[in-house]
């Protein structure tokens, strides 16, 4: 039997989380002796295919294209892929936005229960996830015929590219769904690299005190040193940062090489979102804080000083 990659892609370039979920799943197919295939779903999306196709481990790319599929909805994708189940037993994405709203479907329709956001692979049908926020691992094998699995890529490196494996189109047909309709999209757009796959990351917390502040001084640093912007669930929930930046628990899991978290507290909540980076910086006057207890680096003081002072030396 085969494993089933679902790629996450904009119909004309690939996500790097399905680089870094490739990763995760050539461990289970080397494990298990098996092949790797990638589906690409979407309209327009022979571009996507394309690069799928030059990443190690992959012996096929499943080329998927129709109307239905062109925003990535739940309903119909997931159709595709029930549809295609029976050729393997394991199916698996990254825990993208696409990965999460569309494989809990496929498994229900499968009947199987999904083992969700694994950090790594002991074997063919066991894995590991974290619970309680990060604060334990949990390890799980699966007794189920066929796993549907997503990944927490934040834990995986990105497979390279090699040798192209060959593209095969595949029969769409009767995809439609009533269930779900694509509206629009309400995108926000910046010159910064996306936090999911940014090298460097700054995030600012309650304790900057408002979203000018943010403006004043996270944002001058985070430039000269080409890194995204991140904010605490507090920060973002008080209105200083918008949804998109908040890292945590219930926002986005990174691991940059490098984190500097200047004003954050280190509450549970975010350290589930962060404590993988690679190096970890805390700025706070608070010398007790949680956060100097995961940091590599920590500062004590004012981050109204420290922050200007570093945007300087820069």
């Amino acid at each position: 039997m085969t494993i089933l990659l679902l790629a996450d892609h904009d119909n004309a370039t690939l996500s790097d989380q399905t680089a870094k979920a490739l990763t995760a799943a050539a461990k289970i197919a080397s494990a298990a002796g098996s092949d790797v295939h990638v589906l690409v779903a979407g309209k327009a999306a022979q571009g996507a295919a394309d690069a799928a196709a030059r990443l190690t481990g992959v012996s096929k790319v499943l080329l998927a294209e129709s109307d239905d599929l062109a925003n990535s909805l739940a309903e119909p994708l997931a159709a595709l892929i029930v549809s295609l189940a029976g050729s393997y037993d394991t199916i698996i994405s990254a825990a993208t936005s696409t990965g999460k709203n569309v494989l809990p479907r496929v498994a229900a329709l499968l009947d199987i229960a999904q083992i969700s956001e694994i950090t790594e692979v002991v074997s063919a049908d066991t894995f590991k996830r974290p619970i309680y926020a990060g604060n334990a691992i949990q390890t799980v094998q699966s007794g189920e015929a066929k796993k549907v699995i997503t990944v927490r890529t934040a834990s995986f490196s990105p497979a390279p590219q090699g040798p192209s494996a060959a593209v095969e189109p595949i029969s769409t047909a009767a995809l439609s769904s009533e269930l779900s309709r694509y509206v629009s999209d309400a995108l926000s757009s910046s010159d910064r690299p996306a936090l999911s796959s940014a090298k460097i990351v700054i995030s600012g917390g309650r304790a900057l005190g408002s979203s000018e502040k943010f403006q004043d001084v996270i944002l001058p640093v985070a430039d000269k040193l080409g890194a995204a912007v991140g904010a605490s669930r507090a920060a973002v929930d008080a209105g200083y940062a918008p949804n998109d930046w908040q890292i945590g628990q219930t926002g986005k899991v990174v691991a940059p090489q490098l984190y500097i978290a200047c004003g954050i507290s280190g509450a549970i909540q975010h350290l589930a979102g962060m404590k993988d980076s690679k190096v970890i910086v805390a700025i706070n006057k608070d010398e007790e804080a949680a956060i100097f207890q995961v940091a590599d680096y920590g500062l004590v003081g004012d981050l109204f000083d420290i922050l200007p002072e570093l945007e300087k030396a820069l």
